[in-house]
């Protein structure tokens, strides 16, 4: 397996492409959008992820909020949320999850949270019960849940699946060659299956992946996952490039052109994607909503 060197060498800085700067976050929205979340004592991956559309979602009133503390239990090579020993889980978290979904008037929820492999049923029933606690504070709110992958372990898959959501999603992030070093504990294989096997508990639920670009990955390995990806009956598909977080982090081996993730979308058309959104700044939960209503989405509950 080839394994990614990480250059210590301070690489000499390049500005980024206008397609890759985003607005600085401002607003009156986008402060009291704050304010809620420190009010009910909630983390967002819009702040723990340091992601670049945070001035335009919050802006619009859009954010993901990202349950069961701010402490992931992996290392991911790409990832900006915090690592090391989490706190117990709260289960009050999803009533107040829920709240500020409500205050907010949302009519499409992204929920998400760190690994807890500490507590891997423990995590989908906070899972299921945020999803039960937006359907009792915000009727006709539809839920996407943005899970981890719980080892995949099929007792805490089914307990989120039970619950019903409007959307399953579970990032595949990058290539199989890459995922010992981007994806610290995860596995390609489980990945797939997880998605496979949400689809075989419930075929009406709309499931999704992401996949990041720029890590060093060849163009027809990333073909071969969106192949598979579709082989397994994932519905929306997202591509965005990568951007370090941090020195620390994983270095950005490239930078794709809108051309290029104009013909990522093309091609997973092709495959049989319900829809593609693909883009420099993509994320997975960026224009949710519109991704969707784009999709088709039926309410479950």
């Amino acid at each position: 397996m080839d394994l990614v060197q990480i250059d210590l060498v301070p690489a000499p800085r390049v500005p980024r492409p206008d397609w890759l700067k985003a607005r600085a976050p401002v607003g009156e929205n986008y402060h009291d959008l704050k304010k809620l979340a420190r009010s009910l004592n909630l983390h967002t991956v819009c702040e723990s992820a340091h992601c670049p559309n945070i001035g335009e979602c919050w802006h619009h009133k859009t954010a993901t909020f990202m349950m069961l503390g701010n402490t992931c239990t992996r290392r991911c090579g790409f990832c900006a949320v915090p690592k090391g020993r989490p706190d117990a889980i709260d289960f009050d978290e999803p009533r107040r999850v829920a709240e500020a979904v409500a205050t907010l008037g949302l009519k499409h929820a992204v929920i998400t949270s760190v690994n807890r492999d500490d507590d891997i049923v423990g995590g989908a029933r906070a899972f299921a019960m945020v999803i039960d606690e937006i359907r009792r504070q915000a009727p006709g709110c539809q839920v996407e849940v943005l899970i981890p992958d719980f080892q995949g372990n099929e007792e805490a898959i089914r307990i989120v699946v039970d619950a019903r959501p409007e959307i399953l999603n579970h990032n595949t992030e990058s290539v199989p060659r890459l995922y010992r070093v981007v994806r610290s504990g995860a596995r390609y294989e489980r990945t797939l299956r997880l998605l496979e096997y949400s689809k075989e508990l419930n075929p009406k639920v709309v499931t999704k992946s992401g996949v990041m670009v720029g890590l060093g990955e060849e163009t027809e390995e990333l073909l071969q996952v969106f192949r598979d990806l579709a082989a397994v009956g994932t519905d929306v598909l997202t591509v965005g490039q990568y951007l370090r977080p941090s020195k620390d982090h994983l270095p950005m081996t490239r930078t794709y052109t809108p051309a290029e993730f104009a013909f990522f979308k093309q091609e997973a058309l092709k495959m049989g994607f319900r829809h593609v959104e693909s883009g420099p700044l993509v994320r997975s939960s960026y224009h949710a909503h519109e991704q969707a209503d784009l999709s088709g989405v039926k309410r479950l509950a």
